[in-house]
């Protein structure tokens, strides 16, 4: 039968106070006295906290004895309780022997390390620094050595190579430990504790690693030794090395977040001299690389710089991201609710330098901070947020950032960066003409760049930044970063608010966004702001509702009896995705695919076309603002034979979404296979049917039919290739035609009352000459337009209509991509055989119908071969519904749900239970 135990407990930390409220729990036991340090200031130890609660007494001596002698007073006041057991879990302050013999019982003593290795105040660092492959504590009774008392139990676990002394604390150390403790006491109130005499074979004494003499890291040992240093003291204090600077003078730094590294020779890395470090260690974008005597190397993650933790792979960055300084008054009001938390952990008053580790604060302190904040503002957080930024306005800083990235405002830092002010359509816009990577506007590799034509005048508007296969892998390494960094820590929820915020933005600059659009590709501003703008917007307002919501399934699947198995799906993001876009739609192309990409996990880079790529270097700026981690969103101007070819060919990207012609599409999809298989989606050429039976609404049937060709200047990838319009109305569909296109205004597209602005870009206009000179010379009839705008400078083209168009004609089988309509007869009496037209042809993107008849209407659908059917209208196209073609049209879908496929791979998960 127990005895009943009067403990006194001896200690400090959370750990001693959980191991109070676990003794509490028994019957047979009572805490008389609590005996703990003194007040930090107006900070009390948790222990004396949570004994006063119990209104059990507490007792806080600065100081046990003097010279070696007991201070009367403090032994007094331990008498005072009675206690027939002392409790140690967590002290350290030196007890004397007139306290340990004090009680009847004796004194049990909890040590972090299985005793006798590894005696002293640092025997779990020196556990890790030795290389021990098992760790563990050791529960003894205390005697009037240092931790050589007889040994009452001991627990052990093994060491992971992914151990640091915080982590072998928090998995083992202290949860265990508690727990043990209360198994010693209950073995001591049982009668059965054992007293163990502890040999002496393999008894070490280790240097206490709080004196920072002791925490000199020697770099003149093989990585694994380097290594073991540095996570036997991470999190805390870090391993001390100097960097020496050029002219010989020496800046102490602390390393933490080490591991051994074999990823392969380090590129693009910049030298670093370490004093006692025969080569140079390499700063590179993983961290700070050490190669030991024995030639193998350990990555540092971090850095300790004065106060302040850095990323190691930050360390030569001159550009230091500038403190937030425009609070706004709602983020006023959580500095307020964030000093309360800090105030409430540290028990003290919160100045803006409080450095949270120079106040007191400890591991568990960190654990407690970390997770006061993510309930009171809902925002993803880790320990390392409070060691890279423990000084509170630097904290409070980081919070504001993270809380911007989540939820509305704009929450990036404004950009510098070199451009041309376009001055147009009464406004003043500032475009950047720099590529776009890792969040900043830089320039091209040997400053190349590319001219940018206005279609309207034909004269160059401004140089554009010209990216090469190098620049390329740059902004690569970034997403790479991004996707394994950054963007991993913000959630599927904050993800889809970022995107929000973005869309926000756009609406805000939906005019100049229009605007640039109208100069730089010649579309007409009217139908710039509502359809290449607007229909931007809405893309991206759409995926982000999907954000939170992509998911996987359960899977009933057949076990093998006895056991049950357990199979799961995972959608999960692909990686590092690139983007090649045409020139006839620049921001809605960019934002169709890209919407799709970030919704789903993946960062990217785009390849925007040669010729108009100023909205999306725009956009570029607009997602800084918004609050996109650096390297999640890369643009990259340039020719699609250098910078196209090299993201298609690149091997860490891992999808690749193209819109553009189909033997451009076939290369790029030869180039994916020939790389490394990557996953590619495409959208290519189109010519597209549209069928016009006689029982049609004839008004409506001229509109879409119209719109159908002539719509963003037939630079449409969707635009009805030709048209088959039933004999018995063929020519009076012509004449409301030819009277429509007569009265169209072709001009300026920033007049708003233009219809029709100029082509893209002068190739594509010569192209169309060329198109309708080989229409005429093999027998169509051009009955309207198939040249150049009279008068008018610039790449005007005249809208153009053929009529008697053979099926086997130049004009009839390939797309034209320009405002050429290309009519051809056919009998209504032989619907059969205008299906067969319909389909005779390699491309398969889109396609139309225009009949009273449902029955018409539902067939053509079921037989015709387009991945888009559209039925008394067309041009309708909506974000939330998919979008792509069949045959020599590419596969894959952009818009809707589908397109989230198109940047998502299945993961299987089988678990048998």
């Amino acid at each position: 039968m127990a005895q009943n135990l009067r403990i006194a407990i001896i200690g400090q930390s959370n750990f001693a106070a959980d191991v109070l409220e676990l003794l509490l729990e028994r019957s047979n036991i009572q805490v008389v006295g609590v005996f703990t340090i003194p007040n930090k200031g107006s900070r009390e130890d948790i222990l004396a906290t949570t004994a006063a609660a119990h209104k059990i007494p507490v007792f806080k001596f600065a100081s046990w004895r003097r010279k070696g002698v007991v201070l009367p007073e403090v032994l007094e006041q331990y008498k005072s309780v009675g206690a027939t057991l002392n409790v140690l879990p967590y002290c350290s302050q030196f007890i004397p022997m007139e306290v340990i013999d004090g009680a009847p019982l004796g004194s049990i003593c909890y040590h972090p390390s299985i005793l006798p290795r590894h005696r002293g105040a640092s025997a779990i660092s020196w556990t890790l620094i030795e290389g021990d492959e098992v760790a563990g504590f050791s529960i003894f009774w205390a005697d009037d050595g240092l931790d050589t008392g007889p040994l009452l139990l001991t627990r052990q676990t093994n060491v992971e190579p992914t151990d640091t002394l915080d982590t072998i604390y928090k998995r083992f150390l202290y949860p265990e430990g508690v727990k043990a403790m209360g198994v010693a006491v209950d073995l001591v109130a049982s009668g059965s504790a054992p007293k163990i005499t502890q040999t002496e074979v393999g008894a070490t004494y280790d240097p206490a690693m709080f004196k920072a003499e002791n925490q000199v890291i020697n770099l003149q040992q093989s990585a694994e030794r380097i290594w073991n240093f540095v996570r036997g003291l991470d999190s805390v204090p870090g391993a001390i090395a100097s960097v020496v600077s050029a002219d010989g003078s020496e800046e102490q730094i602390r390393l933490f977040g080490a591991h051994l590294y074999s990823a392969g020779p380090v590129t693009n890395g910049q030298p670093l001299r370490l004093k006692g470090l025969a080569k140079p260690a390499w700063i590179h974008s993983a961290g700070l690389l050490i190669e030991g005597t024995d030639g193998a190397f350990v990555n540092v993650r971090r850095i300790k710089r004065g106060s302040k933790m850095i990323n190691a792979s930050e360390w030569f960055r001159q550009a230091a991201q500038q403190p937030i300084t425009d609070f706004s008054e709602d983020e006023l009001a959580k500095r307020g609710l964030l000093d309360g938390i800090w105030q409430a952990i540290l028990k003290d008053t919160i100045e803006a330098s409080t450095d949270f580790f120079a106040a007191g604060a400890g591991s568990m302190d960190v654990v407690r901070l970390v997770e006061e904040v993510k309930e009171a503002f809902d925002v993803p957080l880790e320990n390392e947020h409070v060691f890279m930024a423990p000084v509170f306005e630097e904290f409070f800083g980081q919070l504001v950032q993270i809380l911007r990235q989540g939820s509305g405002g704009s929450g990036g830092k404004q950009l510098d960066y070199e451009g041309f002010t376009l001055n147009a359509n009464k406004r003043k816009i500032r475009v950047p003409t720099q590529l776009f990577i890792n969040g900043e506007f830089v320039d091209a590799e040997g400053q190349r760049s590319l001219d940018i034509v206005n279609p309207t005048d034909e004269s160059v508007l401004c140089q554009v930044a010209c990216a090469s296969a190098n620049d390329v892998d740059r902004a690569v390494q970034a997403a790479d970063a991004a996707f394994h960094g950054s963007w991993k820590q913000i959630s599927a929820r904050q993800r889809g608010q970022l995107m929000l915020n973005l869309a926000d933005l756009m609406e805000r600059h939906k005019e100049e966004l229009a605007t640039i659009e109208s100069v730089d590709s010649g579309a007409v501003y009217t139908l710039a702001l509502k359809t290449h703008i607007g229909m931007s917007i809405d893309a991206w307002r759409y995926f982000a509702g999907w954000c939170d919501k992509i998911q996987g399934n359960t899977i009933p699947v057949n076990p093998a009896r006895p056991n049950n198995v357990l199979t799961f799906t995972r959608k999960e993001p692909i990686g590092v995705c690139g983007l090649v876009t045409p020139w006839n739609y620049p921001l809605m192309m960019l934002s169709w695919k890209m919407a799709a990409c970030i919704a789903a996990g993946n960062t990217c880079l785009i390849k925007p076309a040669q010729t108009c790529p100023l909205t999306a270097l725009k956009f570029a700026e607009l997602t800084v603002l918004a609050g996109f981690p650096p390297g999640v969103i890369n643009v990259l101007p340039g020719k699609g034979s250098e910078a196209g070819q090299a993201v298609a060919d690149h091997q860490l990207v891992r999808k690749l979404g193209f819109t553009g012609s189909t033997p451009v599409g076939k290369h790029i999809m030869k180039s994916c296979a020939d790389s490394n298989l990557k996953k590619c989606s495409l959208e290519l050429g189109g010519k597209s049917p549209l069928i016009i039976f006689a029982d049609c609404d004839l008004d409506k049937a001229v509109k879409h039919g119209m719109s159908s060709v002539f719509f963003n200047k037939g630079e449409n990838c969707i635009a009805a290739g030709r048209l088959f319009v039933e004999d018995r109305i063929h020519d009076e569909f012509v004449r409301r035609v030819l009277k429509d296109l007569r009265t169209m205004t072709i001009g300026d597209p920033l007049n708003r009352s233009t219809a029709h602005g100029p082509q893209n870009h002068k190739a594509h206009f010569d192209k169309l000459l060329e198109f309708c000179q080989r229409g005429v010379a093999e027998g169509a009839k051009l009955v309207y337009g198939g040249g150049r705008v009279p008068g008018l400078k610039g790449y005007f083209f005249t809208p153009t209509v053929f009529t008697d168009v053979a099926d086997d004609m130049f004009i009839a089988q390939e797309e034209s991509f320009g405002p050429i309509m290309i009519i051809s007869k056919f009998s209504g009496s032989d619907v059969d055989s205008v299906m067969q037209r319909a389909n005779r042809t390699e491309f398969g993107l889109a396609s139309g119908v225009f009949t009273k008849d449902i029955s018409k209407a539902l067939s053509f659908a079921d037989r015709i071969e387009a991945g888009t059917v559209f039925i008394n209208v067309y041009n309708k196209t909506d974000v939330a519904a998919p979008f792509g073609g069949f045959k020599q049209s590419g596969y894959g879908k952009d818009l809707g749900q589908e397109a989230l496929n198109e940047y998502l791979k299945t993961k299987c998960v089988t678990i048998e239970y």
